[in-house]
């Protein structure tokens, strides 16, 4: 017995394929008018803690020469071991991007601010705390992860003393009028062993111990800077990219696009 089949499933799908694909040829399309610059191609650190392509390595694993008062700090198997001193990178950098990794010691001594104590400063002025926050109770906006006495971090994502923590920021330098008066101030994001402590925070100003925090002029670029509080507190893969904003002209107003069509929009 033959029997009497109905119009195929592919056929019956070709109808309304096909008036999509129309639709979709037909519609508006939204130019914004930019015609923008390839950005840079580089090649990516084989892991998170090694350098990019483009970026600026402070300490190699072999010496300190790319710091000032280095002299007064140690390099051991590939590790500094906290000196004598504030050292402070040799280059300066504005809006930027820094991986450093740090270690608190052990077996840990002290408590409070006296365990494994130190600091990351951006252009040498604004303080990201360093301290052995893993079991160790102190003002919460001076536990590690902390913009010193500004906030602290959204959690303690803190490992263990002897183990290695990562911090990796992104930074977004202050400018100044020619007054000297503020027109945009800092701005922070933080990842503390690859967790989210700060997001975008607004610093106040500086980050001194014993007054408020205030902005004064200063260059448009400054050093990062890693504090001797009198722990030995180890650092490691220190590098920094200098981050600069996509560019592009533009070359005409947005418009939108309907095949041969064009309509400008209003600004």
């Amino acid at each position: 017995m033959r029997l009497n089949h109905s119009p195929s499933l592919a056929k019956l799908l070709v109808l309304p394929l096909a008036t999509l694909a129309a639709g979709a040829a037909m519609a508006e399309e939204y130019l914004t008018g930019i015609k923008w610059e390839q950005p840079p191609i580089i090649q990516p650190g084989k892991t998170d803690s090694q350098p990019p392509s483009d970026a600026v390595v402070l300490f190699n694993g072999q010496d300190l020469s790319n710091w000032n008062n280095g002299e007064r700090w140690t390099v051991e198997d590939g590790v500094i071991l906290c000196g004598q001193g504030v050292i402070t990178s040799k280059e300066k950098f504005g809006d930027c991007q820094l991986h450093i990794e740090w270690s608190a010691p052990t077996p840990p001594e002290g408590k409070g601010q006296g365990r494994g104590n130190s600091g990351v400063f951006m252009m040498g002025k604004y303080e990201l705390q360093v301290l052995d926050s893993y079991d160790n109770e102190t003002y919460f906006d001076g536990q590690a992860g902390a913009i010193y006495k500004q906030t602290p971090p959204m959690v303690n994502a803190m490992r263990p003393p002897g183990q290695w923590n990562s911090y990796d920021i992104f930074w977004t330098a202050p400018r100044f009028r020619e007054d000297g008066s503020l027109e945009s101030p800092a701005y922070i994001t933080a990842l503390h062993n690859g967790v989210l402590v700060l997001n975008h925070f607004e610093l106040l100003g500086d980050t001194p111990f014993n007054r408020p925090p205030r902005y004064v002029k200063h260059e448009p670029v400054g050093p990062i800077s890693l504090q001797d509080h009198g722990n030995p507190v180890r650092f490691r893969n220190i590098w920094v990219r200098p981050l600069n904003p996509p560019k592009g002209e533009q070359v005409r107003k947005p418009y939108l696009r309907d095949g041969q069509k064009e309509t400008p929009l209003s600004e």
